[in-house]
């Protein structure tokens, strides 16, 4: 049973530590210029960290720079650095949404080969500075990995709730639209009707008058 137990539990930690490894994203930026956008949707009360930096294979002495913009889904600027080849950024997100990163090259300034762009990207529990958790409530090995299994499946339990909401109001928004395509149907069908009634009425009042019928 103690065996079975550490073997779970060692399970567990690789499967939480496989989640909370960042990943980088790369994106190629031509050679004449232009923008890429990386975008992630994001909820309320999330902390992100994201680290981004140029790599230039071919010219490794003398890279490239870059601007880099951060929005918000309302549009607001959380982060503007122009003329940089590596940046960092990081802020608590505010309102729920796809939060969007930019990077764009100058294209009156053309280089000589694409621009490869790495953006190490943390969001919630991924982010969480772990090792100053550990030192702040003095915990370590097995324990730590437990409290880390605690905040991943109260990220889960939070994410399953958001789906479960946005499930709820795209549900109404649809029922609605729903309702109102109904409304506007046997409204279509009663102007029909009553033009078609119009019609019969001026018909048979034109046949009187000119005595056909």
């Amino acid at each position: 049973m103690a065996i079975r137990g550490i073997v779970a539990i060692s399970t567990v930690v690789l499967f939480l530590l496989t989640v909370n490894h960042g990943e980088a994203i790369w994106l190629t930026i031509p050679a004449t210029g232009g923008t890429k956008c990386v975008s992630e949707e994001i909820q309320s009360n999330v902390v992100v960290l994201a680290d981004y930096y140029v790599v230039d294979e071919q010219n490794p002495g003398n890279t490239p720079a870059v601007s880099a913009k951060v929005t918000s889904p309302y549009g607001n600027d959380l982060h503007h650095q122009d003329n940089v080849t590596h940046g960092h950024f990081a802020f608590t997100t505010q309102e729920t949404g796809n939060y969007l990163a930019c990077f764009s090259v100058d294209s009156s300034h053309p280089l000589p080969n694409p621009l490869t762009l790495g953006i190490d990207w943390k969001t919630g529990i991924a982010a969480k500075d772990w090792d100053s958790v550990a030192k702040k409530e003095k915990i370590e090995g097995v324990e730590l990995q437990l409290t880390r299994l605690e905040g991943l499946v109260q990220a889960i339990r939070e994410n399953i709730d958001y789906i479960k909401n946005r499930e709820g109001e795209m549900r109404e928004v649809s029922e609605a639209t729903n309702a109102r395509v109904a409304w506007f149907s046997i409204m279509s069908l009663g102007v029909c009707l009553s033009v078609a009634g119009a019609q019969i009425w001026y018909l048979k009042r034109y046949f009187h008058k000119k005595k056909l019928i």
